[in-house]
């Protein structure tokens, strides 16, 4: 399972493979020699459209398209038994580099194709590419920051204590970390818990601050040395890091000792509620959030500051963790069809519309406008400072799971008093080595070294 996965805390449950075939139901002829579509799809929450959007396009074109949906847990084994097969998947879904390195082999270059053409800039930025090729078509972007609640901040800017007048004043790090301070110190006039969520450390939330927090201090790192990868890091920006993590450890609803306790659950609704105004996670939180006491015209998202220069020029990370590869050993009537087939999901008015509105993606092609995006406003809050001429974080690829479990048994050891931050540090600088050199032994390649100002 890829890193981001983590951000979602699905149900358990018996393991269904599922088949869809239009040719199978009998409901629309499809025309053998058009080619034929299929699709081997990761997300179970999505066959119901998928499958729709088989129908339809069959339907439209007379091209078969045949959808396959496995649940959650089961993606790998199954992907790697059809890909092995004679009548393999035609386009098949990667999430994160591990994935990439293990079925690279089977995935075409799409460079040159239309369909990648039509991915914006930092779509194609976060197309898997080794050279001048590029294998993957990134579809669903997500953003994550330190989400806020406007009602709850302007009310505090109205009193005499106040260090800010409104949110709008929050413009830099040295800003929200004197607006925290100040309202954990004012918490009982404000009718608050505490100023910020708790830095929650139960496995079911620790990647917001291992999986999410560290890739600021990367990202700022990288810049610093214009490169999109290296296996050797200095640990350059970690005071800033432990700076916020501070920040969150002093200011929260939870006693430092207790923070293993404290579940993602927990930790959402310290926000929702209006327990707390600050509460750093991404735009798929927002299914926690609503229908409870924050309006969704009071939602907000700051980027993820820390006292890093020149991290104003930014806006919130962005993550590109879902995307689709066209199968190189198809044929090429079937490679074509393919393309044709995803052309058609991200350009038609109801592909578009069955992405953005019912599957929830915000889509990074440049056919996708301000009207075909979900109906979140966390998203719209984070496209803004686009907009605003403020890029994204980019979200670069961490080693394993294991560099993150290091890290969040040093936070934790450092939280409760049992450890120094100096282990955090070596979690960090040389567990990101150590596991980037055991992923080259086991997956025989590494991501490639780009010049940072290149993306």
């Amino acid at each position: 399972m890829s890193t981001m996965n983590m951000k979602r805390i699905l149900a358990a449950g018996v393991a269904v493979v599922t088949m869809f075939s239009l040719a199978a139901c009998g409901s629309t002829a499809a025309d053998p020699n058009k080619g034929h579509v299929y699709f081997l799809n990761s997300k179970s929450e999505i066959v119901d459209q998928l499958e729709q959007l088989a129908a339809d396009y069959t339907a439209e074109t007379g091209v078969q398209v045949e959808v396959q949906s496995a649940t959650s847990g089961t993606y790998e084994s199954t992907l790697t038994s059809e890909l092995a097969k004679s009548n393999a998947p035609t386009m098949f879904t990667i999430a994160g580099y591990d994935e990439f390195a293990k079925y690279q082999k089977y995935t075409a270059p799409l460079q040159d194709t239309d369909v990648y053409k039509l991915l914006n800039d930092e779509g194609k930025a976060n197309s898997h590419k080794v050279g001048d090729n590029a294998y993957t078509l990134p579809y669903a972007a997500e953003w994550y920051g330190i989400i806020y609640n406007k009602k709850i901040v302007n009310e505090y800017a109205k009193k005499d204590y106040a260090v800010i007048k409104s949110a709008d004043d929050i413009k830099d790090y040295d800003t929200l970390k004197s607006v925290i301070e100040d309202m954990q110190k004012h918490k009982d006039d404000l009718g608050l818990q505490a100023a910020i969520a708790t830095p929650a450390l139960d496995p079911s939330a620790t990647y917001r601050l291992v999986a999410h927090m560290t890739r600021l201090p990367l990202f700022y790192e990288y810049r610093d040395d214009n490169t999109t990868f290296t296996t050797d890091l200095k640990g350059t920006y970690l005071p800033n890091y432990k700076d916020l993590f501070d920040l969150e450890l002093k200011n929260s609803p939870t006693e430092s000792t207790m923070l293993t306790a404290k579940t993602y659950d927990d930790v959402s609704a310290e926000f929702a509620l209006g327990d707390v105004a600050f509460y750093p996670n991404g735009v798929w939180s927002y299914s926690q959030i609503k229908d409870n006491n924050v309006a969704d015209e009071d939602l907000g998202m700051l980027p993820y500051w820390m006292g890093i220069p020149g991290e104003e020029d930014y806006g919130p990370a962005s993550v590109y963790d879902a995307s689709w590869a066209v199968n190189v050993n198809a044929t090429e009537k079937d490679k074509q069809a393919t393309l044709d087939f995803i052309k058609w999901l991200v350009s038609s008015d109801e592909g578009k519309e069955t992405l953005s509105k019912e599957m929830g993606f915000s889509v990074p092609f440049t056919t996708f406008g301000d009207d075909n995006q979900p109906d979140n406003p966390l998203t719209v809050a984070a496209r803004a400072y686009d907009k605003e001429g403020k890029p994204s974080v980019r979200s670069f690829t961490v080693p394993s799971q294991q560099w993150q479990d290091n890290m969040t048994n040093a936070l934790t050891d450092y939280a409760q008093g049992n450890g120094d931050w100096s282990a955090f540090e070596k979690a960090f600088v040389d567990g990101w080595k150590s596991e980037w050199a055991n992923n080259e032994k086991v997956l025989g390649m590494l991501p490639e070294s780009k010049a940072f100002d290149a993306q």
